[in-house]
């Protein structure tokens, strides 16, 4: 019995021992592990990701990258203020094929409003615009074609023998065309186009910039029935000799970019791959350049970069509204009503970005009273929209209602109550 105790006690004491060198051990590893972490510069682990799977920091979202273009030259802008979102070599002068059919559109348009031509009138192919080489209608020499179905050929599928008709029936001859094209870029400061033709073939002297671009298309979408067409995919002419034209619009954006509604392609060997694109999210419009662009692939892809950039850091925000009256009155002097409301007489939004506060305010200039009789829409105030301090808008203020002059009986109902 006393050999069993003898080997137990010597088992226990030896057990005791290696626990003992073990945690000494140990303790020395961790201070040696932890003065040598001290002593190397701290490296961030790197992500965990499947194999073949793209460098996390390559793929960024949009709304944490600098854009930039494929192309010559590029510009996004707000078109509600005409700020610049982002800018490459927009200023520089290059040939952009067949976006200049937006001045040629603007024209069209205005010659409409003006009554000048009508839209739902007819007109016979000249010999000259039915030998348009390039993209066309394929309009036959000599027969008549209804104007509306012109401007649909120019808008959806960029048809140089219509551009070239139409130019004939506003101004007599395309260089007269040609001629209003120039006056009309001048008139909205376009320092950096000139026209030769109006359909944008190769010829030598006709240019234009991104910044350019983006301002003729800014102007042409004023004109709402502009979407009419813009808008569409697939379409059709048919000739009255039973031959169908089928049309499909040159900007695929329409079809394949969320709220894309609009704008104009080109393509020559010389421009390259070009296009000036609108598109319209949660209130905010944007207008996308591409100028030279390598490919067709690229010139969408890269216009639909810019738009995303745009929309994930920028948002647009109605500050004065037309639709409601201002939160307080204007009084009224002799009038059967003591004070009339206001009510502006146009909507605006400010742009904004999405990580940085709107810094803005609002000044009324207002007259002390205003004498009756009031008309309703009558100017009576103005305010501004006032930014960095400088004055951005300046909006009139009209009455809500009509005000009469108070009568006699009125005064003297007037003198009672406030006896």
């Amino acid at each position: 019995m006393k050999k069993i105790f003898s080997a137990l006690f010597i088992f226990l004491a030896l057990m005791t021992c290696f626990g003992q060198s073990v945690a000494l051990a140990a303790e020395s590893y961790r201070k040696t592990a932890f003065e040598t972490a001290e002593q190397q510069p701290f490296r961030q682990p790197k992500p965990w990701r499947k194999r073949g799977e793209k460098d996390i920091l390559r793929d960024l979202p949009d709304i944490i990258k600098a854009p930039s273009a494929k192309a010559r030259a590029a510009l996004l802008m707000d078109c509600g203020s005409g700020t610049v979102l982002f800018a490459q070599n927009e200023l520089a002068r290059y040939p952009i094929a067949s976006m200049c059919k937006i001045m040629a559109l603007l024209l069209i348009y205005e010659s409409i409003d003006s009554g000048r031509i009508d839209e739902g009138g007819e007109i016979v192919i000249s010999e000259n615009a039915a030998g348009m080489g390039g993209s066309q209608a394929f309009l036959e020499h000599n027969e008549s074609y209804k104007i509306e179905e012109l401007i649909k050929s120019i808008v959806v599928a960029s048809a140089n023998d219509a551009t070239v008709a139409m130019a004939e029936l506003i101004a007599g001859s395309e260089e007269g065309f040609v001629q209003m094209m120039n006056r009309h870029a001048k008139e909205l400061g376009l320092e950096n186009t000139h026209f030769v033709n109006s359909t944008g073939l190769p010829q030598p002297g006709q240019y234009s910039c991104a910044k350019d671009a983006a301002i003729m298309l800014r102007e042409l979408i004023k004109q709402k029935r502009y979407f009419k067409y813009s808008r569409i995919w697939m379409d059709k002419i048919q000739h009255k000799k039973g031959r169908v034209t089928e049309l499909v619009n040159t900007n695929k954006l329409v079809r394949f970019y969320r709220g894309c509604d609009g704008g104009k392609t080109g393509y020559t060997s010389e421009a390259k791959h070009c296009i000036a694109a609108t598109a319209v999210r949660d209130g905010m419009r944007l207008i996308s350049v591409i100028i030279g662009a390598d490919s067709s692939k690229e010139r969408f892809g890269e216009a639909s970069r810019l738009f995303n950039y745009g929309y994930a850091n920028y948002a647009s925000r109605q500050i004065i509204s037309a639709d409601r009256p201002l939160d307080f009155t204007l009084c009224v002097r002799g009038g059967k009503q003591k004070s009339v409301e206001l009510i502006p007489a146009e909507s605006y939004s400010i742009l904004m970005s999405k990580v940085e506060k709107p810094d803005y305010s609002i000044d009324y200039k207002l007259p002390d009273k205003i004498s009756a009789p009031i008309k309703k829409g009558q100017r009576v105030a103005t305010l501004s929209v006032i930014m960095g301090n400088e004055v951005v808008k300046e909006i009139e203020l009209l009455a809500a209602c009509d005000v009469l002059k108070a009568s006699y009986g009125d005064c003297i109902g007037d003198v009672l109550e406030n006896w």
